[in-house]
């Protein structure tokens, strides 16, 4: 058998990692380890293992399963900051040169979580690719569109995670001309593939090719999917996008139409999300156990953010400063944040992530319910709900034993949306949205962007564009 191997994109051609797990009957089957390219995938079962394996590689520690989370927050870290303050938000204390490097504003182009990043996105983009390409195998009409669905999924979400780290962001230019990442829609199956050189789009051509993926995943996914994703997950992702773009109206009508659907609410307790799993309160999470999870030791969310007996590394404090912005008796000061009683202890963690088995929420119902808020009062608008009605979804005397205002301004739900979501990598892209900076790195500045992994650079003989300052 023959097996392409010679780019990043190529690579991509070959594989899924592990296998995720889950109670939905639709996981209990074995994700491709390798897609031969000559015979791919001839049958529903073909196409489904690929399909887990898409999940398969989310899940891994270089996508969701850590850096995807850790990454984004960790850049979002003031290291020029006193260290207990809350502008610092969090420090890096590991030995790990990558996450480092990240901190410290001082990546290379050769930074390890730079080039992981970018060469798993691409592997679940190219599985997603290749499930689209073999859904005429798939006889049952409802599975087929099904599976497309989730593939457009896959591709969208990588392609704007991707665009959002490696590219300068949203509105650094007018025209949004500058340079994004490689749209990638047709598998790499064949040597002829493997071997095009495929330069940078836009960051314009790039959003336009997201939104039209989660837009057709939207109507070709189900309302309920179990475990993996659904309509609404699309949905709230393509709220993301919206929000990002700063477009208010179509991330209004996003996140409205997800809470709407009637299929999550708030945890009574502000653990529940994090220490259960699939609550209601969650859209989409990556599922985990003791035995498949993102890792122990080297990868993982509780490996680098827990001090605990026995879990964790401990490589991520919370400055004291930070959990000093939660209001007095708020209980998200105490249950989200402790002393460490495990590695480097003494410091403040988070307890958000604690477990090497737990899952891990991408997206919870609590953003949905900031993000109409926010753009409700953006637009001078009550779509779904007033403000004021949302934010005390999130903040009231039940789950925060704190009251919301009655008449939210903009600054109030900016400020709660920091609160609610620390420590589960929205931070820099909210920094980039609002215009905002870390320390003495603007917005748009360059420090603040990935570099593309030098040997993708090298291997397009310079087609593929580095970043300024690689």
């Amino acid at each position: 058998m023959k097996f392409i191997n010679k780019t990043f994109f190529a690579s991509a051609a070959i594989a899924s990692l592990l296998m995720m797990t889950a109670c939905n009957k639709k996981l209990d089957v074995n994700p491709k380890q390798s897609i031969d390219a000559a015979t791919a995938l001839t049958s529903t079962e073909d196409v489904n293992a690929a399909v887990i394996g898409c999940y398969s590689i989310m899940g891994g520690g270089s996508l969701y399963g850590t850096d995807l989370l850790q990454m984004p927050d960790l850049l979002a870290a003031d290291p020029s900051s006193s260290s207990t303050s809350a502008a610092r938000y969090a420090t890096w204390s590991g030995t790990f040169t990558g996450p480092r490097q990240v901190y410290n504003k001082a990546m290379t182009r050769d930074n390890g979580e730079a080039s992981r990043i970018w060469i798993n996105a691409y592997l679940a983009i190219n599985t997603a690719n290749t499930v689209i390409d073999a859904l005429n195998v798939v006889t049952d009409a409802a599975l087929k569109t099904q599976y497309e669905g989730e593939a457009l999924f896959v591709r969208g979400a990588m392609h704007f995670e991707l665009v959002r780290l490696y590219a300068l962001p949203w509105g650094a230019t007018t025209a949004n001309d500058q340079l994004g990442v490689v749209i990638k829609t047709k598998a790499t199956k064949t040597e002829t593939v493997a071997s095009e050189k495929i330069a940078r789009s836009s960051v314009a051509a790039v959003y336009t090719q997201v939104i039209a993926d989660l837009t057709a995943a939207v109507t070709k996914l189900p309302a309920t999917n179990g475990t993996r994703v659904n309509k609404f997950t699309a949905l709230a992702m393509l709220s993301r996008v919206y929000l990002q773009q700063g477009d208010y109206a179509k991330a209004l009508d996003a996140a409205n139409q997800v809470i709407a659907s009637g299929n999550y609410k708030m945890n009574a307790s502000v653990g529940a999300v994090f220490s259960n799993k699939n609550s209601a309160e969650s859209i989409w999470e990556i599922q985990q156990n003791d035995q498949n999870n993102a890792g122990t030791s080297n990868d993982g969310m509780a490996t680098f953010y827990a001090s605990l007996p026995g879990v964790g590394r401990a490589d991520v404090r919370v400055t004291t400063g930070f959990v000093g912005t939660y209001p007095v008796g708020d209980l998200r000061r105490t249950e989200w944040y402790y002393v460490g009683t495990g590695a480097r202890p003494g410091n403040t963690y988070t307890s958000k992530w604690k477990s090497f088995s737990q899952n891990l929420p991408v997206i919870r119902i609590a953003e949905m319910y900031l993000t109409r808020a926010e753009c409700n009062l953006r637009l001078s608008s009550n779509v779904g709900a007033t403000p004021a009605a949302d934010l005390a979804q999130v903040k009231n005397t039940v789950r925060t034993n704190s009251v919301a205002p009655v008449a939210p301004v903009l600054a109030d739900v900016l400020a709660e949306r920091v609160l609610e979501t620390a420590f589960e990598g929205l931070r820099i892209h909210d920094i980039k949205r609002l215009r905002l900076s870390v320390g003495a790195n603007p917005w748009n500045g360059p420090k603040l962007v990935f570099p593309i992994p030098q040997r993708e650079v090298d291997a397009t003989v310079g087609v593929i564009v580095q970043n300024p300052g690689y």
